[in-house]
């Protein structure tokens, strides 16, 4: 490690990591003990924009609520942040901005299937002009959302004060009551209301030197949300994604058979690229389940299936993209089959690192981390609930087998996350030689379930390569206070803040953010000109994010 003078200081023998601590940073529509929650009230999507500087979540009713953060006001000068000699306690905090009805119950008379309004996914879109765009949907239909500022107008005052009245001082009784017409000086009749201002509004004895009339005003703002398209009739089936795409023109949505391309200018016409339905659909043996666009490459884009394999598909080959161009698979353990292989095999949720190099899966047991340029097997596995492998069976019987959990990945890819059940959620270090796995509770005290119990390192049984399955606490189905796992409540999305160690996810209705406290210090050294020589500072400033 290099001094700030130019000398160099011997290297700290490498010892343990600090232990990781996170703390509880908000929460946004938190329920009271005993208070019953609203199905329509359920939070069923979250995501952070490119900035991260606005937060959006959807809910079971169609409504979708935006939030904006409220810590990012820049420090004043140079010299004010000279003079900081205290530790800067920094990390996301988020208000509440506005709220909008994206989607309504609808019926479809052809197939007599209802529609629910449930927000299956939120997208951000590029900003524009200080609007705000985004793209929702339900089952069926995609809506583009354009979310902006518009000037409140109204009316200034005359300043005439018609509080000084003539007569009784009361502006309604005398005239309202007085003759329908009256003539004026200018040989024009006013009718009652001209009357009630001629009779009741008193000048004063020495006059008005200036007149002010009326004048539209607009000093106050508020948040206007407007649909500007609606992409619909082009899935048959329900839509479980959405992704936009690096060239800020194109999106794409999947349902369980079909990928559909299309423009955000053109809502009448889509293109569809991938296509997997069988011409008998006794011989479908696997449906898609998530589709992403890659981070950077507008020409490239991933799939998974319900057969736990994700499929990467180049555009430039052919307009219908039949075959793929890299497939990522598992191959089964021997001996290891099993009635539920198939269906915990299914992958819920796929997501691109930031570079776009590394692809994360999210099936019912595990956390899988895929390099795009090895398709072998996974880099790393890590077991998200390891204990409830010999409850699949009560799981199917209840269908929380069928749960999907979406995963996420941090800004610097050094970390990944997915839910659990009890409002549990893991954290797991993916950086090379690392051993972090962690269990948050969704709560004002998330360490409170935390189980210390060391993770066990071992290889993978599918390939030699170095790949490594992490596992958490293998305890049956008790956390680390004795008590049993709850079920019902199941934290399934969750959002990782593009910038910063920040977590927010849905337990129920409640919006809850959660953020690492970093221990450690960096030197920040300033440089200042003075008298056109360069001097330069060393400060010592603590940075807590």
């Amino acid at each position: 490690m290099k001094g700030g003078v130019g000398g160099e200081v011997a290297e700290a023998p490498a010892g343990p990591p600090p232990p990781l601590e996170w703390k509880f940073s908000q929460v946004f529509g938190e329920r009271t003990a005993g208070e019953e929650v609203q199905e329509v009230d359920i939070i069923s999507a979250i995501e952070f924009d490119k900035s991260g500087d606005h937060l959006a979540t959807g809910d079971r009713g169609g409504r979708v609520v935006l939030f904006e953060r409220t810590d990012t006001k820049e420090v004043g000068s140079r010299r004010e942040l000279e003079r900081v000699d205290y530790p800067v306690n920094r990390h996301p905090e988020f208000r509440y901005k506005t709220e909008f009805q994206s989607h309504e119950p609808e019926f479809d008379y052809l197939k007599s299937l209802e529609i629910e309004e449930k927000i299956n996914k939120i997208r951000w879109c590029q900003t524009a002009n200080g609007a705000l765009f985004l793209l929702s949907t339900n089952d069926k239909t995609i809506k583009y959302w354009k979310v902006q500022e518009k000037k409140v107008k109204k009316i200034s005052e005359m300043n005439i004060d018609p509080s000084k009245a003539a007569g009784n001082g009361s502006v309604a009784s005398s005239s309202l009551c007085s003759s329908p017409k009256q003539c004026l000086a200018n040989g024009g009749c006013g009718d009652k209301a001209y009357s009630s201002l001629s009779n009741d509004l008193s000048f004063p004895p020495e006059g008005i030197p200036s007149l002010r009339l009326p004048m539209v005003t607009s000093n106050e703002t508020s948040l206007l949300a407007r649909c500007r398209r609606v992409y619909a009739h082009a899935h048959d089936y329900h839509i479980n994604s959405i992704s936009n795409n690096s060239d800020g023109e194109t999106f794409i949505s999947a349902d369980d058979l079909r990928i559909n391309l299309w423009n955000l200018e053109i809502s009448n016409q889509s293109f569809n690229i991938v296509d997997v339905k069988p011409a008998n659909m006794e011989d479908l043996t696997e449906v898609i389940t998530s589709a992403e666009f890659h981070p950077t490459h507008c020409n490239t884009l991933a799939y998974s299936s319900s057969k736990g394999s994700v499929r990467l598909i180049d555009l430039r080959q052919s307009a219908l993209c039949d075959s793929h161009s890299k497939l990522f698979e598992e191959q089964e353990a021997p001996g290891s089959r099993s009635f539920f292989t198939e269906i915990i095999a299914s992958i819920s949720d796929i997501k691109f690192a930031k570079d776009g190099r590394y692809i994360l899966s999210r099936d019912y047991m595990t956390l899988k981390l895929w390099d795009i340029n090895m398709d072998s097997g996974p880099v790393s596995t890590f077991q998200v609930h390891e204990y409830l492998r010999p409850k699949l069976c009560d799981l199917y019987e209840n269908d929380s087998i069928f749960d999907k959990f979406e995963c996420c990945l941090s800004g610097d890819g050094s970390r990944v996350a997915t839910g659990s059940y009890s409002n549990l959620f893991r954290v797991f270090g993916c950086a090379v030689g690392s051993t972090e796995a962690t269990t948050l509770e969704a709560s004002k005290n998330p360490m409170r379930r935390q189980v210390q119990t060391p993770s066990r390192p071992s290889r993978s049984l599918s390939s030699s390569l170095t790949r490594v399955v992490r596992r958490g606490a293998d305890n049956a189905g008790v956390d680390a206070n004795g008590s049993s796992f709850d079920f019902t409540t199941k934290l399934l999305h969750l959002a990782w803040h593009p910038t910063e160690n920040s977590i927010a996810c849905a337990a129920a209705n409640s919006l809850v953010q959660m953020y690492l406290k970093d221990h450690q210090q960096s030197n920040l050294c300033l440089r200042e000109w003075t008298d056109g020589s360069l001097q330069a500072k060393l400060l010592d400033v603590q940075i807590c994010h």
